[in-house]
Order: C-alpha cells, then sequence, then structure tokens
C-alpha cells in the first residue's frame, strides 16, 4: 500500500451546513429504526449534541430541511452556492454536510462536478434517527469532522461507518446496515479509526466549473430554473419501446417540458434489448441524447465496434444521468 505524507497545517475552522435526512430524523419510539421522519431536528441541535466538537471554530448553517430522497436541483443550487461561498473564506479550511443517505451519491457527484473543490467538502449521514437507542449519525459527523480537519484532505468526500469514499466512486449498496456505502472496484480512500485517518489512494483532485473568477458554467447553473430533463431506463428480460415512445409522445404535445436525455442501464456490459434498442434509436433521430452505462453495480462498458448505440459514460445509472444533464445545461 503506497503511503501518501500529508505536511500542511492542522485545519481549524470548520462550517457545518445541515440538509436534513436520517440524522436529523425522529421516531415515535426509541426502538423504531425505520418508521422515523426524517429532517426534524436542526443541524445546530445535530451539532450541539456531540460534546466532543465544544471549543472547535465552528459555523453551523441549515441550507434545506429535507428527506433526501425528496431531493431536488433546487436544494443543490442552494448548497452549491453556499458551498462556494464558504469555501471562499480564507478563514474557513473546510465544509461538512449532513445529508440523508438515499440520494447522498447523486449530491456528492453533482458537488464533484461544479465545485472547484481544492478544500475538503465532506459529505455524512446516518441509518438510524437520531432517536434510535445507537444512532450511529454522532459518530459518523465526528469522524466527517476528523477527516474535514486533516492536514492534505481535499475534494468531495462521503465519510460513513468509519470509511472515507470519494464523490466519483462511492454509491448506496445496502438498505439497512450501517456500513451502507461502498466505492466498488476502487475501494475507499480511506478509514477513520479511533479519529485517526489511514489513506490509502491519494485524494481526488478538483474538477469543478466553479473557480475564483467564476465561469459562464457556474453562472448558468445557478441561474437555471431547473435541470435539462434526462431519464433512466432500464434494459431488461422483455423490454420493449412503451417507456421511450411515450417519453417522445409526451414530448410532441409538451415541448417545454420535453425529455433531452436518456441514460439506459444496459445489461452486462451496456447491452440493450433489440427492442428498446431500436426506441433509443429513433429518440435520437428526434434530438434526444442518449448514453449507455450498466445496471451492474461492478465493472466498466467496454465499447466494441458494431454497436448502435455508442455513447457510453462509465458511471452509475443515477451518475450519469447527472453529468448527461450537466453537460446538457451548459452545452
Amino acid at each position: 500500500m503506497e503511503t501518501f505524507v500529508d505536511v500542511s497545517p492542522v485545519r481549524q475552522r470548520v462550517v457545518v451546513l445541515g440538509t436534513g435526512g436520517t440524522i436529523a430524523g425522529r421516531a415515535s419510539r426509541r426502538d423504531d429504526n425505520v418508521g422515523y421522519t426524517a429532517a426534524q431536528i436542526t443541524v445546530e441541535d445535530l451539532v450541539a449534541s456531540v460534546p466532543v466538537f465544544e471549543g472547535l471554530a465552528l459555523d453551523v448553517e441549515q441550507v434545506a430541511q429535507v428527506d433526501s430522497k425528496d431531493m431536488a436541483f433546487a436544494v443543490w443550487q442552494a448548497l452549491a452556492q453556499r458551498l462556494a461561498f464558504h469555501l471562499a473564506r480564507p478563514e474557513v479550511d473546510a465544509v461538512v454536510v449532513t445529508h440523508g443517505t438515499d440520494t447522498l451519491e447523486e449530491t456528492a457527484f453533482f458537488l464533484h462536478r461544479v465545485l472547484d473543490a481544492r478544500k475538503p467538502v465532506v459529505l455524512t449521514c446516518a441509518m438510524r434517527p437520531a432517536t434510535a437507542w445507537i444512532p450511529d449519525g454522532p459518530q459518523n459527523l465526528v469522524d466527517a469532522m476528523v477527516v474535514a480537519r486533516h492536514p492534505g484532505a481535499r475534494g468531495v468526500l462521503v465519510v460513513c461507518a468509519g470509511r472515507v469514499h470519494s464523490a466519483l466512486d462511492v454509491a448506496k449498496t445496502h438498505t439497512y446496515q450501517l456500513d451502507a456505502f461502498d466505492s466498488g472496484d476502487a475501494g475507499p480512500l480511506a478509514r477513520v479509526t479511533e479519529g485517526v485517518v489511514q489513506l490509502f489512494r491519494a485524494w481526488p483532485e478538483p474538477s469543478g466549473w466553479q473557480t475564483a473568477d467564476s465561469s459562464a458554467a457556474w453562472d448558468g447553473l445557478l441561474g437555471a430554473r431547473e435541470m435539462p430533463r434526462v431519464v433512466v431506463l432500464t434494459s431488461h428480460a422483455d423490454a420493449d419501446a412503451t417507456q421511450v415512445d411515450a417519453l417522445l409522445a409526451y414530448a410532441r404535445s409538451h415541448p417545454e417540458s420535453a425529455v433531452r436525455g436518456i441514460v439506459v442501464a444496459g445489461t452486462g456490459s451496456g447491452t440493450v434489448h433489440a427492442r428498446l434498442e431500436a426506441a433509443l434509436l429513433r429518440a435520437q433521430v428526434q434530438g434526444v441524447r442518449v448514453v449507455r452505462t450498466s445496471r451492474c453495480a461492478r465493472g466498466p462498458v467496454i465499447p466494441h465496434a458494431g454497436q448502435a448505440l455508442t455513447d457510453v459514460l462509465q458511471l452509475s445509472p443515477v451518475k450519469a444521468r447527472i453529468a448527461l444533464a450537466l453537460e446538457l445545461l451548459v452545452g
């Protein structure tokens, strides 16, 4: 295992932004870990409930209060704008974001694509509500703070159950267990054990639009009323043209909200059922951008000669949707 040596000074001021989620959830009974209501507790109260944060230089702000299954572009815009503001403050060294688990990988990837995160942006979460007998949120929040304050850390990161993931690789892979996230073939970036970060590979390089001087893409993102409409379809046994034809018919009668892109989650290495593929080719002719990825949890889509749908993204279907929508937004 390669060792990476960080020599930058220990980070000091950290901003904590709250967006809701299970980490801020409440249930009527302490033994109920599934029948809770998400996004009930303020981020100020979450931070105040962790004694080890006393004495740290923290700024705390509630950006949104949502169940992450209901995450929306407007929340992403607000979050990106507040992150850009705080990351530009010279006295701020890092930002921690509390978030629900259901769409955490999507928010993390969105932020990775749009922010020039040369400081760490650490998203964290919980699989149990704050009212549980043994909630996991406080430990995840502590671990996220450890990563945020770690010398040399940078980029958009996800911390859960002691593992540190890159926004590019992370995915929720379990419905219930506390260690619900995985980074596939790449593996986690690091782990946190008793307040110590053990780094396995280099921190991600920033790659987003937002810069100190701003950019046309960044300005377009903040000014957009909505993301270009991109849908995800899955290829499977007996797949046919029904969904694609319905989308095209809707576009003819509602051009203002027409689908502009389709991500098809193919079988295996991005293969697509012949009937669905024929419909997608018709959609391409009508100006809809179609890209392929795979419904498999691991492994790349390997293009080869003779494939009718040639546009491929080496991302999960939900991340491919975001990548395509952002490309259409600024293209």
